[in-house]
């Protein structure tokens, strides 16, 4: 799962950065509202952690932008701890929970967690795909009931893949699902980690196919 942190507090944004990574998901911060947006309007992530005071646009003016664009990104805000027409205004625009500061980093984790468990409108956080099943909230991938071996950027990969069934991803795409800003990876890289995934997938009758040119797809061995 790919995160996106919206915290102007240096202190608080990095601590929260640092957690969450030690749970396993890719983290990208920014520290206003101008940024957030951007980064909203430009990458695909899979949960907002927007803090409601942010400089240069406000929390609620990015949510607001957010849900005009679409309903599908769960939303955790964060607002001070008497802030309770913010919180009001926060949740009639859409966002799916809150959290008053300051807090307790287990129960944000733990809020995450069910934001992830509900996933978004209309998609499971159980996806099961032949003899495989991915749980994107453990972050487990399993053939019959046995857990599969995958590293990090493995379970990325797998993940895209099973949310796009029968669609062709980009090497592009899964770079950015993959990594956080400023990491140093090539397009080639892609190709080892696939490779990797092609191997480990074998025992569930499921292959990832190359579209020359275009990306990869993911199927069951008994499809055209």
């Amino acid at each position: 799962m790919r995160l996106l942190i919206a915290e102007d507090d240096p202190v608080l944004a990095d601590g929260l950065v640092a957690s969450l990574r030690d749970c396993g998901y890719s983290v990208d911060c920014v520290a206003t509202g101008e940024k957030a947006d951007a980064a909203l309007a430009t990458f695909e992530f899979d949960l907002l952690i927007l803090d409601l005071g942010l400089p240069r646009m406000s929390g609620l003016e990015v949510l607001k932008r957010l849900r005009d664009r679409t309903r599908e990104l769960p939303v955790l805000i964060l607002t001070a701890k008497d802030g309770v027409d913010d919180r009001v205004r926060g949740l009639d625009l859409g966002a799916d929970d809150y959290l008053a500061k300051p807090f307790a980093l287990e129960e944000l984790k733990a809020r995450v967690r069910a934001l992830a468990r509900r996933g978004p409108v209309g998609k499971p956080a159980l996806i099961e795909y032949g003899r495989l099943t991915y749980d994107h909230v453990g972050r487990v991938a399993r053939v019959d009931g046995v857990v599969l071996e995958l590293s990090a950027r493995e379970l990325a990969l797998l993940e895209l893949l099973l949310q796009r069934v029968d669609r062709t991803v980009s090497k592009t795409q899964l770079l950015d699902h993959m990594c956080e800003w400023g990491e140093e990876v090539s397009t080639n890289a892609i190709e080892v980690y696939v490779h990797r995934l092609r191997r480990k997938l074998e025992a569930a009758g499921v292959e990832i196919v190359t579209t020359r040119g275009l990306g990869y797809r993911i199927r069951e061995t008994s499809s055209p």
